[in-house]
């Protein structure tokens, strides 16, 4: 298949660049918008079809791509009224690219091999600027024979493609991945509050750690706009979905079992920022989590 036939469900802020460029890149795309219509003018414009239901994206496609939130979107889409396993037949390839949880990965996998389809993970990395640009990252789990038939159209939206294991891997990876860049970003708010409360000039904690070891991507984006302009825009993944992949992270560490004391730390801290009203927010608003709950100012403004 020099350009496989693809439908696609969810085309919100990552799944939007990822539809454009496979229409670019030549590939006949059917599109179901899973919440968001807004995405869904220029895509038409440029050649995309779209679909009523899952089940009628998956007809005469050769591929189905799902981006949507977490498991539970995902298993509406797969399980659902008129949903992709009814509609499963033998060869179709179904390529899950959310954040979700290897567990319920499991048992859709297990269904839809029960019908002679092959599900394949492969969350993203990155952020929409780079999904419009077709450079996002994804970290895929499939067996050999399928990680070869799925790599040309990743390459229609990815920069780099990481083949890290058998089906279930690229999801684990990603809630591992997840973990520690969020464990960063709680610890830098955490940090910043306590230099703050001490009078500590924060530009001058920016200025010495930028130059050192804690210096890293996170780092930097928590922290250089913040300081620089005021604004707490510069970490582009909200705090509500941030809470869902810890508590994906944190499941997957008891069911191993393994004991996770940061991964524990660092959900809580995110659940706590929701219920302070922060959820819709970006990560960077966790400094503004840690300003409400011990009265410190850390954003300029």
């Amino acid at each position: 298949m020099t350009h496989p036939r693809i439908g696609f469900i969810g085309i919100g802020m990552m799944g939007h660049g990822m539809a454009k460029n496979l229409l670019a890149k030549g590939h006949a795309v059917k599109l179901k918008a899973h919440r968001n219509r807004a995405n869904l003018e220029d895509l038409l414009a440029a050649g995309a079809t779209e679909a009523a239901t899952p089940a009628a994206t998956a007809a005469d496609v050769d591929i189905v791509f799902i981006c949507v939130t977490g498991s539970p979107q995902v298993e509406d889409v797969v399980y659902g009224a008129e949903g992709l396993l009814g509609a499963a037949r033998k060869g179709l390839l179904v390529v899950d690219c959310s954040t979700a949880e290897p567990s319920s990965s499991a048992r859709i996998r297990a269904d839809f091999a029960a019908r002679g389809v092959k599900f394949i993970d492969a969350p993203l990395a990155r952020t929409p600027r780079e999904a419009e640009e077709g450079r996002l990252n994804t970290m895929v789990g499939a067996e050999p024979d399928d990680f070869r038939t799925v790599e040309p159209v990743l390459k229609t939206f990815c920069e780099n493609i990481f083949h890290v294991g058998p089906p279930g891997h690229g999801h684990v990876l990603k809630l591992v991945n997840n973990m520690m860049a969020m464990s960063f970003a709680a610890c830098i708010a955490e940090a910043f509050a306590v230099a703050a409360k001490s009078g500590l000039d924060l530009k001058r904690l920016y200025d010495v750690v930028s130059v050192g070891g804690v210096n890293c991507g996170i780092f930097q984006m928590m922290t250089s706009k913040t300081l620089t302009e005021g604004t707490v825009d510069g970490f582009k993944f909200g705090i509500s979905n941030a809470q869902k992949d810890l508590r994906y992270y944190t499941h997957l560490a008891e069911t191993l079992p393994v004991s996770s004391f940061m991964g524990e730390a660092t959900h809580q801290s995110l659940v706590q920022a929701v219920n302070l009203g922060f959820g819709d927010k970006l990560i960077a608003s966790l400094f503004e989590a840690q300003e409400k709950i011990n009265d410190v100012k850390i954003v300029p403004r």
